[in-house]
């Protein structure tokens, strides 16, 4: 079954003392494109998890973000105390030398870029805390595909009730087709003896035979019946795939509108010209819920 390119997926886990979560978004795009954010005493993690996103997830835009929560073992960050220094000397210096009094806030020198620095763990620990995120992570894809997939069969229901419609409308034109050239050849009958009565002429039944068999050639939509009612059944075929079907059923609902643009312009008939219509409201209707497909 088909899934969506929207859903959200979220997972947390605890490792000595420290919460870690996991939230995944994702939303349509024609190709895959992933945002990994990540905070910096664990960025070094950045490809793997865009790995781990590429391999699971075929088409969208996802947003995947980590937080630490609850850090009560050991802070995962350091205070540079030269940098403070530093910066303390320099402030005492600038104030001597404008003669002016002045109060340090601490809590605003660490706000200066280069005060705080990140932990970075050591090699083991470093391969503890890439098993846990990645584990977590795997739970919150699992979170984000059992929504995509909820989804999925939304846009899928939907997407067959259009199919459907459509099926129904084909099956009143490929009935009403056949009637349109008798109806052309009675009136184009009618009409040639209107005219010819009035001047007292005899127009040739086969000069007739051959404008009706002109029109019945030219206005012939069974070839155009008979292909888009193959799309409609590659589409609905295409709808139960286990695959990423996104972009085949993209192309196909395109091949559908062609189809019904032609028959729309050789059916020479009010009520095909109206079913056709129908079609068309229905098609932009798939083409718009495609989009959402993977």
């Amino acid at each position: 079954m088909i899934q969506s390119m929207t859903g959200f997926g979220e997972a947390g886990c605890e490792l000595d003392g420290i919460s870690y979560v996991v939230e995944i978004k994702s939303v349509n795009n024609r190709y895959f494109k992933s945002s990994v954010k990540l905070p910096d005493a664990v960025s070094f993690l950045e490809e793997e998890i865009d790995r781990l996103l590429r391999g699971s997830i075929a088409r969208g835009t996802v947003t995947y973000s980590l937080r630490l929560k609850n850090v009560a073992a050991k802070a995962m960050f350091d205070i540079d105390e030269t940098a403070v220094h530093r910066c303390v000397e320099r402030l005492g210096d600038i104030a001597s030398k404008l003669k002016v009094d002045y109060k340090i806030d601490l809590a605003a020198l660490l706000s200066l870029p280069g005060i705080i620095e990140p932990v970075l763990p050591d090699e083991d620990e470093a391969k503890r805390i890439t098993e846990t995120i990645l584990k977590v992570s795997q739970k919150a894809i699992e979170q984000l595909k059992k929504m995509r997939d909820r989804e999925g069969q939304s846009v899928a229901d939907d997407l067959n009730s259009n199919c459907a419609a459509i099926k129904e409308r084909l099956e009143l034109i490929r009935k009403k087709s056949p009637m349109v050239v008798d109806e052309y050849h009675k009136k184009l009958k009618k009409r040639v003896e209107e005219l010819t009565s009035q001047a007292s002429l005899r127009l040739d039944e086969e000069t007739v035979a051959r404008e009706v068999a002109f029109f019945a050639e030219r206005s012939d939509i069974s070839e155009e019946l008979s292909r888009l009612d193959s799309h409609l059944g590659q589409f609905t075929h295409s709808l139960e795939s286990t695959q990423q079907a996104g972009r085949r059923l993209d192309f196909i609902s395109q091949e559908m509108l062609r189809e019904a643009n032609t028959i729309g312009s050789k059916a020479m008939d009010s009520d095909i010209a109206k079913w056709v219509v129908d079609i068309k409201c229905m098609i932009d209707r798939i083409k718009e819920q495609v989009q959402n497909v993977e």
